[in-house]
């Protein structure tokens, strides 16, 4: 069974990049319950086993064999606990390599009702739905800074923002900041004009690559602003804050910044950590109130006892075929959590086609494109790269996926345009190299819904997929 945490039961006791869950839905699933303190103990001695092996596997020649690592310890360790902490790590890796249905199915945030939650826009006939991409840019057009979050294992919370980027710049927006961007690669992203490994760490993914690409593409200036100390908590949401102030902010009076962070860092109210969020801490410093897009908690997910009430109901009642938010007869949004977020985004229904999710086409910015397996030379599971044709062979891809064995059929979500597609297989050795032109479609209208993946998959275990 995938991890399933409850949005109220988790917190991020941990530093750096990580986002660790610490209180799980499955946690008592044991003969004896653990104690809270056994519980803690157990989490602490999972992560730290949980590091030793993502440390080990960024050893590992190539994506797929890196891959191949945690899926193996995953696998090798029943503990409820190493599960709870490295499930999430496992996702992370899934999303690399555009497996995302995997890593929705190994990593879930259930999204209960909860106390102080708005009531439903249905409930009121004041509030009517519009398109996300139309009205997110019309309320930011009075704005000194936008702060979108994500859920770092559905990049499906990222989709709206790659969208976003360019509306956003014709309103005058010039600057793009990313938790996950690493501030030693910010001089050479500038010159080369794409990311690599080295530019962070979620940009591994390639819809949060397609975000830092987009952004660069259009003009904006790239920020990194993650704390570059061993700072945890608050003391971490303080430093954030102030790097972003002083790199975006401080020295650049024009700038209008647009904002990428995780979950509940742009938060504009409530404790966070046992303190602020970033994004408070931001409000203190620069004086300035961001408009704070709400997107990690009004999606579908695999199990829809994870679901939100809100959003099922909204999706069962008005079916959207892309991102909506609520606004009054004033022009007021409506927000799931009124003070803290001053927008919430519904996404529309997960649809799949090859198992893949058809969110991938970035709101028909990118058209579906056929992979055989002819591109593995018969040696299975493979990794299929594509990478835009001006960009070096350190460049992140424009899309992944992995081939398990013959007769495969799969799609990558491409832009229009010229790309360079690679396999390569469990020893990173190229299999094959192709050329191939991607012409624009009409998007799809169709698919299958989650639950029905297994359809998709080879009569053998994949390697990519963690175990049920």
């Amino acid at each position: 069974m995938p991890l399933r945490l409850s949005q109220a039961a988790w917190t991020l006791p941990f530093c750096g990049m990580l986002m660790l869950a610490c209180c799980a839905s499955g946690a008592a699933a044991q003969d004896t319950q653990p104690t809270p303190a056994q519980w803690q103990a157990e989490q602490i001695a999972a992560f730290n086993k949980s590091e030793q092996i993502f440390d080990q596997a960024k050893r590992a020649q190539g994506l797929l064999a890196q891959y191949q690592l945690m899926r193996n310890a995953y696998d090798g360790d029943k503990g409820a606990a190493f599960h709870a902490i490295f499930s999430q790590y496992v996702s992370w890796y899934q999303t690399y390599i555009g497996d995302y249905v995997a890593a929705e199915r190994s990593f879930s945030i259930a999204q209960p009702a909860l106390p102080g939650d708005a009531p439903s826009p249905l409930a009121d006939p004041r509030w009517h739905a519009l398109p996300a991409l139309d009205a997110i840019a019309a309320l930011a057009k009075d704005r000194k800074a936008v702060f979108f979050n994500e859920n770092h294992s559905a990049p499906i919370t990222r989709t709206l923002t790659v969208q976003l980027l360019a509306k956003l710049r014709a309103e005058g927006f010039n600057t793009f900041a990313a938790e996950t961007l690493y501030h030693s690669d910010m001089p050479a992203l500038a010159k080369r004009g794409y990311p690599v490994r080295a530019t962070g760490f979620y940009t591994e993914e390639p819809i949060y690559a397609e975000l830092v690409r987009t952004a660069l593409r259009l003009g904006y200036r790239v920020v990194a602003y993650e704390a570059e100390s061993d700072a945890t908590g608050d003391a971490r949401e303080r430093e954030q804050a102030q790097n972003l102030y002083d790199r975006a902010i401080k020295d650049h009076p024009g700038a209008r910044l647009v904002v990428n962070a995780g979950y509940a860092h742009i938060q504009k109210q409530g404790v966070f950590l046992g303190g602020q969020s970033m994004a408070e801490h931001f409000m203190r410093i620069s004086g300035i109130d961001p408009l704070a897009i709400e997107q990690t908690m009004l999606f579908g997910h695999i199990n829809a006892s994870d679901d939100q009430p809100t959003w099922s109901a909204v999706i069962a009642a008005l079916h959207p075929a892309q991102p909506i938010v609520f606004e009054n007869a004033a022009g007021a949004p409506w927000s799931l959590r009124p003070g803290a977020y001053d927008v919430s985004v519904f996404f529309p229904q997960e649809l799949l086609v090859r198992g893949r999710p058809t969110w991938l086409s970035l709101g028909s910015l990118r058209s579906p494109y056929q992979i055989g397996d002819g591109l593995c030379m018969d040696h299975f599971p493979c990794l299929i790269d594509a990478r835009y044709r001006d960009e070096g062979p350190d460049s992140i891809p424009a899309d992944r996926l992995v081939l398990d064995c013959p007769g495969e059929v799969r799609q990558l979500w491409l832009r229009p345009g010229r790309y360079r597609l690679s396999a390569r297989d469990l020893d990173d050795h190229v299999l094959l190299r192709e050329a191939a032109r991607v012409a624009a479609q009409p998007p799809p209208t169709g698919g299958a819904p989650p639950d029905t993946y297994r359809e998709h998959r080879c009569s053998r275990d994949r390697v990519h997929s963690v175990s049920q």
